[in-house]
């Protein structure tokens, strides 16, 4: 595998997110909404998505060094992070309360997956992905708690 594929597979999460991330900050209103218990400062979400996408661009990296042909894994990689990518969106700019439940339930549902056919490639991928797991299932319980108290 190439340099260009290596660091492609690698940053590609975080430019992602970081795009997300500039055409939403303006819209961002996690400190005006009612919260549920356990809900962190706003300013441990870039840190921690910033290290979440680190690890999973370093995750598809080590799956592609084992398994470079096209496969049911990487469609799954390639739409849970779109479906990552727009939670954001729905959530903060459209503020699509409702539907955000939904698509961070749809979420759940392909990164457990994802973690699945990535153990059955490269445990080091899957392993990479637990602190993945635990986040969004945490940000499942932020986003069912805030559409209920607001």
């Amino acid at each position: 595998m190439n340099k260009l594929k290596k660091w492609f597979y690698i940053l590609t999460p975080i430019i992602l997110g970081s795009i997300v991330g500039f055409i939403i900050s303006g819209k961002i209103d996690y400190t005006n909404l009612t919260k549920p218990p356990l809900a962190p400062p706003k300013l441990l979400f870039p840190i921690m998505w910033s290290i979440i996408y680190l690890l999973l661009g370093i995750s598809y990296y080590l799956f592609k060094k084992k398994k470079e042909e096209n496969s049911k894994t990487d469609t799954i990689y390639y739409i849970s992070l779109i479906v990552n990518l727009l939670w954001s969106i729905i959530f903060f700019l459209l503020k699509w309360r409702l539907v955000a439940v939904i698509w961070i339930i749809l979420l759940d549902i392909l990164v457990l997956y994802l973690f699945y056919l990535f153990k059955k490639e490269s445990k080091t991928s899957a392993y990479l992905n637990i602190i993945y797991i635990l986040w969004i299932l945490f940000a499942t319980y932020l986003t069912i708690g805030i559409y209920i108290l607001n």
